[in-house]
Order: structure tokens, then C-alpha cells, then sequence
């Protein structure tokens, strides 16, 4: 399958996972610090009242991106190669008390959390808690020994992992962004999606049988290889068996009233029309269609559990980039 996963109409790439933030000084500060991420670019839309704040984990030695908002930083985000995290702030919330998102694992939630790698999870969690950061889960505790969940500011989880191999020394910064986890009802429908249409590999599953518990790892690999790129992040599929028989289950995608945080994950395609066309015609539904609203030339499809699907045009469509324009052409 493979070749054939190679050859998915408009080359899609994952670009963007999304999390709506209350204050993106606090939020960004603390990717920036903790996390060591690369401030790639923002952007602001007075009109609509709100803000993106796009952060990657840029290996050491690489050349630094462009100054963010530039033209320049614009045209290198969205043909970015990686995965971004994508902050987005809508203006006041900055002002409100206490918590203004729901950071997903309630009843019935979709969104699991957003993982790091690093080599030493004990010595990295030993450090970020010395910087204040606080802990879900410290190494330790728990059943499952070695990995860790740390809370942003927002309270989302942030799970820490080891990496199969210590890559510090060949280069690589102190915290890979790694993973964002999304639960699935049917793991078979979704794999088919992110495979078959989004241009992922599954590189890897786990099966938890006492537990009733599966694991999916996908990720946008090399045609013909079956090995994630340790720059690059997985989408961690988490099914709990059974939910997939029953007919009124459903997820939380994080969009609806009262339960909104995470947003959706979204890809690059070098057509967002001929993609649009391929999914609609295969079933799937749009949330926004490339030409409704008021931003043209971007979609979003909504995958088998709903998660919103964002489409993007690799490049964008004028020559500073952006992946929109505001009327048909």
C-alpha cells in the first residue's frame, strides 16, 4: 500500500495542529521557554477579532526561519515541511477569569493531548519543574514508569516522551514537538482517512487487550518507508474498544459551545479544490466548503469522528503566500 499512499491526489502534508489559547503572551512565553519551539509567524485579523500564533521545533544548526510577520516568514510557514502549533487567540479572553477552554479528557472528550520527545525524560521533567511548570504525572508515578504529563497554561496536557534514540548530540534540540492525540470510534475509518486521503503512513500500532485500548500511530513518511522522520511528529489514534458498536457514541471534537480547546488539525495540498472534490465525492463532509465564508481557497473537511480537517494551499495563493483570498476569482 505504500506506493499506492505515495501517489494521494495534491501531496498532502501535515502542517498545523490547532489549540485555542486565553493568553497568548502566557502561551507562546511558555513554548518559546519551555519547549524550545521556534515562534514561526503570527498574524492578526482585526476584523474578526482574533490572532495565530504559529510555533514549530526547528532542529539546532538549521538556519533560523524568517522574522515573523514578514512576507517572507508567511511564504516559509505555509509551504512548511514540518508541523506547526498553531495558537489561536481570540481578543478579551486574555481578560477573563480563570480557565476559558476546556482542555479535552472530560466525559466523552476527542482530544487527548500534544506530546514532546526528548533523551532523558527524569532529567528534562526535573528541569521544567524547577521552571515552575507543573505535572499531571511526573515520571514516576503511576502505573506507566518513564513518561510524564505536564499542563500549559491553558491546562492541556503535555505529555513527555522518551525518544527511541538520544539525538541531543547529533543536533537536535533539547524537545521535539512529537504527537497530538486525538480518540477515535472506529479505528478502521479513520486510518482509511488519514491514509488513504491525508496522505499518512501508520507506522505503527499497539494493542492493549486487558485494557480494551488500541493505539495508532500515523505520520507523513518517505514513500516505501514504514519510519517516522524524528524531526517529525506522529498523530497518536487512541480507540476504546467497543465504542465503535455503538451506535449514539460520539466524540467531543473540541469545537462545540462549552467544550472548545483543541480545534483541528490541518494539511497542506497543492490543490484545495481537486481535494475537496476527491473527499466529498468519497462521503465525507465539508464544515466549510473552499468557497463559502469569507476567506476563499480554504476548507475544512470533517474526518469519520468529525475533527475538523483544515485544507490549505501549499504555497498559498499570491506571491506573499497567503493560503486564502478574500473574493472568488
Amino acid at each position: 500500500t505504500n506506493m499506492a499512499e505515495s501517489k494521494v491526489t495534491g501531496n498532502p502534508t501535515w502542517q498545523q495542529s490547532m489549540m485555542r489559547v486565553k493568553d497568548p503572551k502566557a502561551s507562546v512565553k511558555f513554548y518559546q521557554e519551555k519547549f524550545g519551539m521556534t515562534l514561526m509567524d503570527n498574524m492578526d485579523f482585526p476584523s474578526m477579532k482574533f490572532s495565530l500564533y504559529f510555533l514549530a521545533s526547528v532542529p539546532k544548526g538549521e538556519a533560523n526561519p524568517p522574522k515573523p510577520g514578514t512576507k517572507e516568514a508567511r511564504k516559509y510557514l505555509w509551504s512548511y515541511p514540518g508541523t506547526t502549533l498553531e495558537l489561536t487567540h481570540n481578543w478579551g479572553t486574555e481578560k477573563e477569569e480563570g480557565q476559558v477552554y476546556h482542555a479535552g479528557n472530560g466525559k466523552g472528550d476527542g482530544f487527548g493531548h500534544i506530546a514532546f520527545a526528548c533523551d532523558d525524560v527524569y532529567k528534562s521533567c526535573e528541569e521544567l519543574e524547577k521552571q515552575g511548570v507543573s505535572f499531571k504525572k511526573k515520571p514516576d508515578e503511576g502505573r506507566m514508569k518513564g513518561l510524564a504529563f505536564a499542563y500549559d497554561p491553558d491546562g492541556y496536557w503535555v505529555e513527555i516522551v522518551k525518544r527511541p534514540i538520544a539525538l541531543e548530540e547529533k543536533g537536535f534540540a533539547a524537545f521535539t514537538l512529537k504527537q497530538t492525540m486525538l480518540r477515535v470510534k472506529d479505528p478502521k475509518k479513520s486510518v482509511e482517512f488519514y491514509t488513504k486521503y491525508m496522505g499518512m503512513t501508520c507506522i505503527s500500532e499497539k494493542h492493549f487487550e486487558k485494557a480494551k485500548f488500541s493505539l495508532f500511530f500515523l505520520a507523513c513518511v518517505k514513500a516505501g518507508s514504514t519510519e517516522c522522520d524524528p524531526k517529525l511528529p506522529v498523530l497518536e489514534l487512541t480507540h476504546n474498544h467497543g465504542t465503535e458498536k455503538d451506535p449514539e457514541f460520539k466524540h467531543n471534537t473540541g469545537n462545540e459551545e462549552g467544550k472548545k480547546g483543541f480545534g483541528h488539525v490541518g494539511f497542506l495540498v497543492d490543490d484545495v479544490y481537486a481535494k475537496c472534490k476527491e473527499l466529498e465525492a468519497a462521503g465525507y463532509s465539508m464544515k466549510k466548503a473552499p468557497d463559502a465564508g469569507s476567506m476563499k481557497g480554504l476548507a475544512f473537511a470533517l474526518d469519520p469522528d468529525g475533527y475538523w480537517v483544515e485544507i490549505i494551499k501549499r504555497g498559498g495563493y499570491d506571491e506573499s503566500g497567503t493560503p486564502y483570498f478574500m473574493e472568488k476569482k
